[in-house]
């Protein structure tokens, strides 16, 4: 059971003071005085002040606007089922109930992706301001509206808007939320009314944590000061196509002509003949770093771009954690089974999107719904959006439902520029900025003024930063480069800094009405790119790759490119007609998450950096083994596989392990946790608690005590290998280097590209990575075994000092802890106001890479980073038996019943009834609010 003290140890120390600008440091100075010193909190936070901004669910209220009225249902989660005979009136209740609910997170959230959280916390947050600005998210959003957005889209955003600002119409700070009311001693903000772009800007921040490869960019490049080709090669293996099967099996990617494999391996057309590799793409495959690794390296082999590298990692670690751990661990769970391997005889379909672990969740349940659809009134649809937006996200109306996970699509790309006086050299010219000048408004401080430069890349990150300036002046560049003069900058190109038209999608996926009208509305879905999982009451199910997926003239997205290169530009996007799909597989069933979409013959380059697929083929293993054994599926089968905690890991390395002589009584005590170990990770399983810390110290001494600083964990400090050397060396050869990342953002993870890295180095006991040198306190170590004898010992010890001596009080669940913080005031500021916005922890089954997706990061520690953000079951037999969860509850108002009401339950792996019919809901409803024109 959680406690209810979220000021409880186990958040990593040594964050707050690091530097300017660390991540959400958003409470000011002025705030703790206010409250700690001459206001006496124990009368400010009365019941009253506590309670004022409980939504009222019950009764009537009356709203300029409406052309008629609307039911707003709730059930006994607070979970809000809407009912209107327009579409305006459905949206404009839609932006009420949830400003209702979540008003300071929506605020915070729009705030932050149009760079003015400055605006709100004061001078702590302008450095994160300056860079948002720079990205452009809320500019971006603008031209959206304005140029790409369809009417009927903008209608929508338009009455969503007027709904928020009719919940905000003659309220006080107080009244909105508890939040307001500390601000309100540190500042005068006030909340200004809500814009449809406030809206649209949203995806942005959604765009951005799901924005693909851009963090193993980076790292790949900073690895190049320590390690050479070869060794970073070990680090990031090809995907194990052989072993763990792609999302699309027997699809295609030109729904007119070809198809990219018929199943046995070769690529064909429909007619028979060979199928060409040609076309607009690079042509280089999918799987692994790429073919073309090493084109970039005119730029990425030197000191000065790790330095410039780094100082790029801080700028994004500092950034508020909208959705995600800076694009780190993002994953999720999908699939479908059609009927005729189910109980019901129509498909089933599953998602868990996993995402950072934040209070409130991420995502907001609920339903809307038209008193009669018809071309007035179009809408019959519920499942999970975000808080701010109008729509749905994921989930089903009476005809289709659908699932996402991140597709991990190559959508970013960093050049290096060369800078030349007011302008940058492309090619044998030199092109003029593009340039505009950003005002910040400080709270209680003086605005500031920015320039944003932005070249035929996009812009200019590394003038948001001091140690990016660094990257020309030492970077070694290939003999075709332009002198590096005063330097080089760093600029990124990403799909989502264009005007797209996401939102479209997201009505139109809401309304479609069988395959053809999902894979329309999935065209409009340009960015994030995601898998797109679907099923209908017909019985179909099917997948679309979406997104707006670049095609590079050379180079491969794995590092970052030389600007001034032409070669080195996109050329163009995949067409929409090519994107890989798949429609009722003979299998029955189709599985995403994370891994490969397609394999080698597909052609055009995706990405050099999937997922590698050890959750989908555990997935896939207990779907086959359902199927195989004569046994038909159920909605509690899907649900047992959402909470599947088997460690694919622990089956490769617990028989070797076991095998090990060990003679410390001490350490044998512990191995023997091993022995009939299952390899489920529950929460109170020891054998999971010993194994895991094994892990951790395997990875840390094969590894991490390998990588370079900018990579490792903040504050540890070794003495490290000299550079491009993972053999031993003498004592007084090494030097002292110290960590320099956040705990949860370090290297080397133990996510499944680590199990693959292990994997293949496995059965040879004498590879290089198994050594470690001889220390003052620790003899050298050359093989294998002795190094696993080493982590197992120090494991040993590890929990020992954590969990105590006595391994018969070890579990796993006091290792690996969920906190649920609340995103700002419930991370910096004082105690007591932590206290009350915060919850946990909760003690978790569960891990890295299992179906149960319990993110933890071994170079840090065990604690939960990143969780299933939701689960959900969809029965397209009957849709009333569906069933769904969140994180945290539908309130954003801590001590409202609706805080974290489904946490426990989610925990456990429960799921709540999914109402949909009329009916239904009405059997569930426990309050009913009456929204009067």
């Amino acid at each position: 059971m959680p406690t209810d003290n979220p000021a409880s140890s186990g958040q990593q120390s040594g964050k707050s003071g690091r530097k300017k600008g660390r991540k959400v440091r958003l409470l000011l100075i002025v705030l703790v005085l206010a409250i700690i010193g001459g206001v006496g909190y124990g009368a400010f936070w009365s019941v009253s002040t506590v309670r004022a901004s409980f939504p009222q669910t019950k009764g009537s209220i009356t709203l300029d606007g409406l052309s008629g009225p609307v039911d707003v249902k709730r059930d006994g989660q607070g979970i809000p089922q809407i009912y209107a005979s327009s579409d305006e009136d459905l949206f404009m209740a839609q932006g009420y109930v949830q400003a209702q609910d979540r008003f300071y997170e929506m605020d915070v959230r729009r705030h932050m992706t149009a760079g003015r959280l400055s605006e709100m916390f004061g001078e702590s947050q302008v450095d994160n301001d300056e860079f948002l600005r720079t990205l452009g998210w809320h500019r971006t959003a603008e031209e959206e509206y304005e140029k790409t957005l369809s009417a009927e889209t903008k209608k929508y955003l338009d009455a969503y808007a007027k709904g928020v600002n009719a919940y905000l119409a003659g309220k006080d700070g107080e009244e909105i939320s508890l939040e307001y009311a500390a601000l309100g001693f540190s500042n005068d903000y006030k909340p200004e009314e809500w814009t449809p772009v406030d809206s649209v800007a949203w995806l942005k921040a959604m765009a951005w944590d799901l924005r693909g490869n851009m963090q193993d960019e980076i790292d790949r490049a900073l690895m190049t000061s320590r390690l050479g080709p070869k060794q970073i090669a070990d680090l990031y293996p090809q995907y194990p196509y052989d072993r763990n099967k792609t999302i699309v099996q027997e699809g295609q990617y030109d729904e007119l002509t070809q198809t990219w494999s018929d199943g046995s391996g070769s690529t064909q057309s429909t007619d028979g003949s060979t199928q060409g590799t040609g076309g607009t793409g690079t042509g280089t495959g999918t799987g692994g770093t790429g073919t073309d690794t090493g084109t970039a390296g005119t730029s990425t082999d030197s000191g000065a771009l790790q330095t410039q590298l780094d100082g790029l990692y801080n700028v994004l670690e500092d950034l508020p954690e909208a959705v995600g751990v800076n694009g780190n661990g993002i994953g999720s769970n999908s699939w479908v089974v059609s009927g005729d391997h189910t109980i019901t005889g129509k498909p089933l379909l599953a998602n868990d999107p996993h995402l950072s672990a934040a209070l409130p969740s991420v995502w907001y349940q609920m339903g809307l719904h038209c008193k009669s659809v018809s071309a007035k009134c179009q809408y019959d649809v519920a499942g999970y959006t975000f808080s701010g937006m109008p729509g749905v996200v994921i989930g089903h109306n009476a005809d289709i439902a659908w699932g996402m996970t991140n597709s991990g699509a190559d959508v970013t790309d960093l050049y290096l520029e060369k800078l030349t006086g007011d302008g940058y050299q492309y090619g044998s010219k030199v092109l003029p900025f593009d340039t505009r000048e950003e005002t910040i408004e400080v709270a209680g401080g003086t605005s500031k003024k920015i320039v944003v430069r932005t070249t035929n890349n996009g812009p200019l990150l590394s003038d948001r930063n001091d140690e990016l300036v660094q990257v020309g002046k030492k970077a070694t560049v290939d003999q075709d480069a332009p002198d590096r003069g005063d330097g080089y900058a760093i600029a990124l190109r990403w799909t989502a800094l264009d005007p797209g038209t996401s939102m479209d999608a997201v009505f139109a996926m809401n309304k479609a009405k069988d395959w053809d009208g999902f894979r329309e509305a999935a065209a409009l879905f340009d960015v994030p790119s995601q898998n797109l999982i679907y099923a209908d009451t017909e019985g179909n199910i099917g997948y679309q790759l979406p997104g707006k997926i670049p095609t590079r003239g050379k180079g491969d997205g794995s590092l970052p490119a030389p600007g001034w290169d032409t070669r080195y530009r996109w050329n163009g996007y995949i067409d929409q007609d090519e994107l890989p799909y798949e429609y009722n597989p003979e299998r029955g069933y189709i599985v995403t998450a994370n891994q490969a979409v397609v394999d080698g013959k597909y052609p055009y380059t995706l990405t050099a950096d999937w997922g590698y697929g050890t959750r989908a083929q555990r997935i896939t293993s207990l779907i086959e083994s359902k199927i195989k054994g004569g046994g038909k599926i159920s909605t509690d089968d899907m649900r047992q596989m959402q909470m599947d905690n088997s460690s694919e890991i622990a089956k490769l390395l617990v028989p070797l392990l076991l095998k090990i002589d060990v003679n410390d009584k001490n350490v044998r005590e512990a191995q023997k946790l091993l022995e009939g170990w299952d390899y489920t990770q529950d929460a109170d399983s020891a054998a999971a608690a010993y194994f895991n810390s094994v892990w951790r110290n395997i990875l840390k001494l094969a590894f991490g005590d390998k990588l370079p600083k900018e990579l490792r964990v903040e504050g540890q400090c070794l003495s490290v290998e000299p550079v491009n050397s993972t053999g031993p060396a003498d004592e007084d050869q090494r030097v002292r280097e110290c960590g320099k990342r956040d705990a949860d953002q370090a290297q080397p993870d133990g996510g499944d590209r680590w199990f693959e890295v292990v994997r293949r180095i496995i059965d040879d006991q004498d590879n290089a990575w198994w050594s470690t040198p001889k220390t003052r306190t620790q003899v050298a170590v050359d093989t294998r075994d002795e190094l696993f004898k080493r982590a197992m010992r120090d494991a040993r010890w590890e929990l020992t000092a954590k969990l105590g001596k006595d391994i018969d009080s070890w579990n796993w669940g006091r290792l690996h802890r969920l906190f649920l913080k609340n995103q700002t005031l419930g991370t910096e500021g004082p105690g007591f106001l932590q206290y009350m916005l915060n919850r946990g922890p909760w003690k978790l089954g569960g891990g890295e890479a299992t179906v149960n997706a319990t993110g933890w990061n071994a170079a840090g520690g065990y604690e939960v980073v990143w969780v299933p953000s939701m689960r959900m079951v969809v029965n397209l037999g009957d849709l009333d038996k569906s069933k769904w969860i969140n994180l945290t509850g539908a309130s954003g108002h801590a001590y409202n019943a609706h805080y974290t009401d489904q946490t426990d339950k989610w925990v456990k792996g429960e799921l709540l009834t999914w109402s949909f019919s009329d009916k239904a809901v009405e059997a569930a409803t426990s309050d009913t609010l009456l929204l009067k024109p």
